[in-house]
């Protein structure tokens, strides 16, 4: 199966036909992370992160699922929320 993200020598491709809706994709380039997300109307939604903790965070994970927890736990401990 291909993947919705993929990174090559020109960059990220992202082929939004065969992401998922309501899930989150990640993917590593250029020591920062991409994350992209297809909402339930279909929109494509995109953002670049270059937090050093975080992308060094999430080189390590070994499970997909993991990514969410990551960003969650690095909100809690920054006092994000408020």
């Amino acid at each position: 199966m291909d993947s919705p993200l993929s990174v090559g020598p020109d960059g990220i491709k992202i082929k939004p036909e065969l992401m998922e809706r309501e899930k989150l994709y990640h993917c590593l380039f250029d020591e920062k992370i991409l994350l992209v997300y297809k909402d339930s109307q279909d929109v494509l939604n995109c953002y670049e992160v270059e937090e050093k903790e975080l992308v060094d965070n999430v080189k390590t994970i070994s499970n997909n699922d993991e990514i969410e927890k990551i960003f969650q736990d690095y909100i809690e401990k920054q006092n994000l929320k408020n």
